[in-house]
């Protein structure tokens, strides 16, 4: 049932710097944060039981509405009781709106998401070689062709609420438009006002569902903050959307949205949370890289999501102490010890690297969920530490030493110990 929406509680403050440590607070959990949020697209971390992602500290899972709207459909996931209940979930979800497949079906797909930035405009309509379009947008929204059998679709700023609605999440993303870093400025520019205005009838459509679904427990809206590298354009969203109110209703926290060229992350998100109010909590969208959480988290982001922990591990990498290194590799086939050295998750409790090695050379399914279940062990438990040490007080010192180690180029030293 519907009560009084009280988002996030700070709880510290990184001296220095605008990160902080605080509780996002959700009808089916709190969520403490810095907090990595693991990706489930598809209602499931690929390979990994949700009651295994509880266990390894997980406190929130983020699903991708446009897949959802593809399979189950959102009609089957609200019969069900919402994406936490379908998904035997005991914590938060996330959802973000499908504004990616706008980038990764239409204008990038195929392309990477990045790259050099040119400022030709020679990417503002076209797609990588020998591929072909499979989202278009309009002022409107956006047709998508289904990558599953080719069947038409529309997304509206109005459908994304509506779908996103019925997936139950307690946080969802308002629809927008991701650029790639090749989009001319003057794409930006038309893209940010779109986005802006579509922003607006989210809020409206979030309003009228949430009065017609009473009933339902009070799901979030996050406003997405996209403008590329560019200062003016990113503050200009930050402060339109902080600033938004449509039919008595306001954006609850804010995604970071958008291409980021590394060295330009902490700088980008900076200018935004410089911009949003301190009392929301703010989402940085599909980072997960050490150097890059703390850059995000020193920078005033909160939560982060990224497919990288699960698609690594799939692909027979682990991360561990001292960097990222490969299963496959052929030191390990009678290697019985633990995959990496100290590690408390379930992985390395209970199986050594010569069977993970076994699993991916045999090509067993086994060795992804392993591989997984690993990584995003290590994942969650790096931005816990962030989370403690700024409680603490010792950031600096914790920040120094997983840095250093990290990136201190001797990844096998993960094993060795």
């Amino acid at each position: 049932m519907r009560g009084t929406v009280l988002t996030f509680t700070k709880v510290a403050d990184l001296p220095g710097r605008r990160g902080r440590a605080g509780i996002i607070h959700t009808p089916h959990g709190d969520i403490p944060t810095p907090a990595f949020i693991p990706v489930g697209t598809k209602a499931t971390v690929k390979t990994v039981l949700p009651e295994t992602m509880k266990e390894l500290g997980a406190a929130a899972i983020l699903s991708n509405a446009y897949h959802l709207y593809l399979q189950p459909g959102p009609e089957v996931i609200d019969q069900a009781g919402g994406l936490a209940r379908f998904m035997n979930w005991d914590g938060p979800t996330f959802t973000d709106s499908g504004g990616f497949q706008v980038l990764s079906l239409g204008s990038g797909y195929k392309k990477v998401l990045s790259g050099e930035f040119t400022g030709s405009g020679r990417a503002d309509h076209t797609v990588a070689d020998k591929k072909e379009r499979h989202a278009h947008v309009d002022d409107e929204g956006v047709t998508f062709r289904s990558h599953l059998d080719g069947s038409q679709h529309r997304f509206t700023p109005e459908v994304s609420m509506q779908i996103q609605h019925q997936l139950g999440a307690d946080i969802m993303m308002a629809f927008d438009e991701l650029t790639t870093l090749l989009n001319s400025r003057e794409y930006q520019v038309e893209s940010l006002e779109r986005t802006r205005r579509w922003a607006e009838r989210c809020l409206a459509e979030h309003e009228r569902l949430t009065q017609e679904r009473a009933d339902k427990p009070y799901q979030m809206l996050y406003g997405v903050i996209q403008g590329a590298q560019y200062e003016d354009l990113r503050r200009k969203a930050s402060r339109d959307l902080s600033g938004m109110k449509v039919a008595g209703r306001r954006f609850d926290g804010f995604g970071i949205g958008g291409a980021f060229e590394k060295e330009n992350l902490a700088t980008i998100v900076d200018w935004v949370c410089e911009e949003l109010p301190e009392n929301k909590p703010r989402h940085l969208l599909g980072l997960s890289e050490p150097d890059d959480i703390f850059a995000g988290v020193e920078a005033g982001a909160d939560t982060f999501d990224c497919v990288n922990p699960s698609r690594i591990g799939r692909n027979g990498g682990l991360y561990g102490r001292y960097g990222r290194f490969n299963l496959t590799r052929s030191e390990f086939k009678r290697d019985f010890r633990a995959p990496v050295a100290g590690c408390n998750c379930y992985t390395c409790k209970n199986y050594s690297i010569a069977y993970l090695h076994h699993l991916f050379k045999a090509k067993e399914m086994l060795g992804f969920t392993l591989a997984t279940i690993h990584n995003e062990y290590f994942t969650v438990q790096l931005v816990r530490g962030i989370r403690q040490s700024i409680i603490e007080g010792d950031y600096p010192a914790y920040k120094e030493r997983v840095l250093g180690d990290f990136y201190g180029g001797e990844p096998l030293r993960s094993h060795w110990g």
